[in-house]
């Protein structure tokens, strides 16, 4: 798995919860190393069976459940894929709110709208932590 944890263009790259839309997402083809050399994608996977683009909403805001507990996060990439035991992955691209990407299992996030209150405040604590102090 090939992954670009800093995904920076003119602005950053980051987001807040007024202007993620603007994050462009890539759709209808599986990423190569190439397209994620280029930015284009967050990740690319190699030796998976059967890779597909999983046809969703893009950009789409998430709440994504790691070892650290709950992030906001919007994904841009979404595909499916074989893995060497047949098992079907849904994993998704993510861009997070100071830039950065990570790379998720589909199980691992919830599906939410830009107008919920955890996501929004999730997003604001990412970009300024002072702010979760004043909760």
């Amino acid at each position: 798995m090939t992954m670009n944890d800093n995904l920076p263009d003119e602005d950053g790259g980051g987001f807040d919860a007024e202007d993620w839309t603007r994050l462009t997402p890539f759709v209808g083809a599986v990423a190569t190393l190439d397209d994620v050399q280029a930015r284009r994608a967050v990740f690319a996977l190699g030796e998976t069976d059967d890779p597909r683009p999983i046809a969703m909403d893009l950009p789409q805001p998430v709440i994504w459940w790691d070892e650290d507990g709950e992030q906001a996060a919007v994904a841009v990439q979404a595909e499916t894929h074989l893995g060497p035991d047949g098992e079907e992955m849904e994993i998704l691209g993510l861009i997070l709110p100071d830039g950065g990407g990570a790379v998720a299992l589909m199980e691992d996030v919830d599906l939410v709208d830009a107008t919920d209150p955890t996501w929004r405040e999730l997003v604001t604590n990412a970009i300024d932590p002072s702010a979760a102090d004043e909760d």
